[in-house]
């Protein structure tokens, strides 16, 4: 059986057939538009479902059933977008469930995430999706971010260079929406948080990376709920206009954030958002009478409307195929969701090479903690996935040990009498960090925002379109509602954790801890088990995937984008209930550079099964060219970093920046020379809203984690570094 689509017919699938043959889209859809009543393009502008019975319908689990339709004008075949999100697979039906972006930020290996991106658009298309909120990139300022989990890290190129993968590899079956644009870095106070930045802080760190996935052509752009300097992100043309269009000449559609992502219609035309998601909502209360008193001019609609049939038909290919239902969680994409949770898999401590363990000599393994024994797929709101199945870490360990005894207790101790190894899993669930609706920033919205429940086109006596029920592998029968989430409120373990730990670690020498969580976790424990493993929300295959690296039938390929310092205090403050922040140029590894505090693990540590050894680097024709030998016994993987500097800048920098890294997979005693060019613009300074490249030397350091052990570096003049 496959998802049929919906035949492009009418007016569009005629000037869709033009831009094939070489036309702009954009002309086209300037044609199309003009033809439309002003009923027609105002329905460009917003979501097709009436507010109350959309609400309904999403409240009680129409999330997770099907897609949500806008922006349709079904007299001309215009067929809008089907939404559905995917930051970690296809929210719709049953799906694979891989492992979260943070995991998968942790890989450092954009290929792979752009494979992943090609598995989950083709899952997201054949459940009848054309449009997914998957690409999830707010920079992480602060671990306790409560949605940490659905973006890469803390750096922004790294962010930027796996976001484009995931990108690239989405836009081969579905038009991909980057967000939250932008500065939506906390979860609690999302809906009246107002954050004051300055040019050189937006500029410099908190939006290169949404630049890079712009210039790998994403079709869209989601606003954040938040204000940026006094005015909020879904009305605030200095964003939306100045620099997503103007500046950096982007050409797709800008959509808001979900239900309370503007604040005043006609001001959010004017600045440049182009659809209200995903209801018929505040736009279709306000927007016609502001059209019939002047107050917006039928140009400003038909300009948001052009955009958003321009972009459709750019993706006009799209629309019309979608990929037979048997791709849904089939058997190669579980196989490559077990692939990414070994490639995210971090090693953090390995005391005596417990690990890799050798399984010939193990008679009883004991395994400790409630989460050994729990599907843990993280956030329970807007990014949550239903895979048909799960596979526990306690699954995967008895799998992979069939003559072995695996005992299991949640929090028992005395099961490790007796057992050549105990594997401790411990930390945070959806009850501890995810999205979150704040009862208390809402209220006020809701009052001032939604339609009454018996408007005659809004209410809850509307006509729904009628949407089909996404193809699904098994039942899809899926939970509603959202869980308490919400931003951390430590990056500690939970008492019963740490006192679980310490307990084992009381009672036997050999203790693995496993650590399950969205971000940094501060381990004041860590000194006392023998090796820690960090494995995040792994995903469906996940017991698998740890099973696979504790018994060195693959090495733990992860390293941390991020740094986690001994304590929390280290860190930039963090108010989960702040109403006003101010960010400013450093955070994570460049905060604790430039305090002179050590990480308790830099940015970019992991430890795997071999070892390795960086020779000379050298600056060939733009780029760096450094020598990396496996010094070890066996075949492995290493990420090689590159950090820039300007040791002798006359302005206010991070100490150094990442401006460019490669994952490289060696055989053991083999050494190559591998070439990684450094985005230089990571180390241009904004000025009166131009770029600067300050004159002087340039240091770039090659190693395999921030701390710079075994580093090598060149300096170059910069006027041999190139444009």
């Amino acid at each position: 059986m496959e998802h049929e689509p919906e035949p492009i017919t009418g007016a569009f699938a005629e000037a869709a057939r033009r831009v094939a043959a070489g036309h702009d889209p954009h002309e086209e859809a300037a044609g199309l538009v003009a033809t439309m009543t002003d009923e027609e393009v105002l329905g460009c502008l917003d979501g097709d479902t009436p507010f109350w019975p959309g609400l309904l319908d999403m409240t009680t689990g129409g999330y997770y059933r099907h897609t949500w339709p806008a922006a349709a004008v079904p007299r001309l075949g215009v067929p809008g977008i089907e939404f559905a999100d995917g930051p970690r697979g296809c929210v719709v039906g049953r799906a694979t469930a891989f492992p979260v972006s943070m995991a998968r930020g942790a890989t450092f290996d954009p290929e792979l995430e752009e494979e992943v991106g090609r598995a989950i658009g083709a899952e997201l298309r054949a459940s009848g999706a054309t449009f997914t909120g998957a690409v999830c990139l707010n920079l992480l300022r602060h671990p306790a971010w409560g949605r940490a989990q659905e973006t890469y890290g803390e750096d922004p190129h790294h962010v930027g260079e796996m976001a484009a993968a995931l990108t690239i590899g989405l836009q081969e079956h579905v038009l991909a929406c980057m967000k939250h644009f932008a500065l939506n870095s906390m979860e609690n106070a999302r809906f009246r948080v107002d954050v004051t930045v300055d040019e050189r802080a937006l500029h410099e760190v908190y939006l290169p990376h949404f630049r890079r996935v712009a210039e790998v052509g994403v079709a869209a752009t989601m606003s954040a709920y938040n204000s940026v300097n006094g005015e909020w992100c879904g009305q605030h043309a200095g964003l939306l206009t100045g620099v997503l269009r103007e500046e950096w000449g982007w050409g797709g559609m800008v959509v808001s954030d979900f239900v309370f992502g503007l604040r005043d219609a006609v001001a959010s035309v004017r600045a440049g958002l182009d659809v209200e998601l995903p209801f018929r909502q505040q736009r279709a209360m306000h927007l016609p009478g502001a059209l019939a008193d002047g107050r917006l001019t039928r140009a400003e609609v038909e300009a948001a409307a052009r955009r958003v049939v321009g972009t459709l038909l750019r993706f006009h290919h799209l629309l019309a195929e979608a990929p037979d239902v048997s791709v849904i969680a089939c058997d190669s994409h579980r196989a490559l969701a077990r692939r990414v949770a070994v490639a995210s898999t971090v090693l953090l401590r390995n005391e005596g090479a417990l690990l890799p363990l050798d399984a010939s000599r193990l008679q009883r393994v004991a395994v400790l903690g409630r989460l050994a024994a729990t599907p843990n797929l993280g956030d329970g709101g807007s990014s949550d996935v239903h895979p048909p199945s799960v596979v526990t870490p306690l699954d995967g360990l008895r799998s992979a040990l069939p003559g072995v005894e695996v005992v299991h207790d949640d929090r028992d101790p005395s099961v490790v009498e007796g057992a050549d190894v105990v594997v401790v899993v411990v930390g945070c669930t959806k009850a501890d960090e995810g999205e979150y609706v704040d009862p208390g920033g809402t209220a006020p919205l809701i009052e001032s925002m939604f339609p009454p429940m018996d408007h005659p086109e809004l209410g809850l006596g509307a006509a729904a379109p009628t949407v089909p029920a996404a193809p699904a592998a098994e039942s899809s029968d899926v939970s509603a509602g959202m869980a308490p989430g919400g931003d951390r409120a430590t990056l500690r373990l939970s008492s019963d954790d740490e006192g679980l730990i310490a307990a084992a670690c009381a009672r036997h020498p050999a203790v693995v801890v496993v650590v399950q969580a969205g971000s940094a976790v501060v381990m004041p424990w860590v000194d006392g088990a023998r090796a820690t493993v960090l494995t995040w929300y792994p995903g469906m295959e996940g017991g698998h995937a740890l099973a696979d690296v504790l018994l060195g039938r693959e090495e733990p390929g992860g390293r941390l984008p991020f740094a986690v310092p001994h304590d929390e205090r280290d860190l930039v403050p963090f108010d989960r209930d702040a109403t006003a922040v101010v960010y400013d140029g450093l955070h994570g590894q460049w905060r604790l550079d430039a305090d002179g505090v050590a990480a308790r693990f830099p940015f970019g540590w992991g430890l795997g099964y071999t070892t390795w050894e960086l020779g000379p680097a050298t600056w060939v024709d733009g780029a760096i060219e450094v020598t990396v030998a496996n010094t070890g016994g066996r075949g492995g993987s290493t990420v090689v970093l590159v950090f820039g500097s300007v040791p002798d800048t006359s302005v206010e920098r991070p100490l150094r920046r990442l401006v460019g890294f490669r994952r490289v997979r060696m055989v053991a005693g083999r050494a190559e020379r591998v070439r990684i060019e450094p985005d230089l613009r990571a180390l241009d300074i904004r000025v009166d809203g131009s770029w600067w490249r300050e004159p002087g030397r340039y240091r770039f350091e090659v190693a395999t984690d921030a701390a710079l052990g075994g580093a090598v570096a060149v300096e170059v003049a910069s006027d041999r570094l190139g444009p």
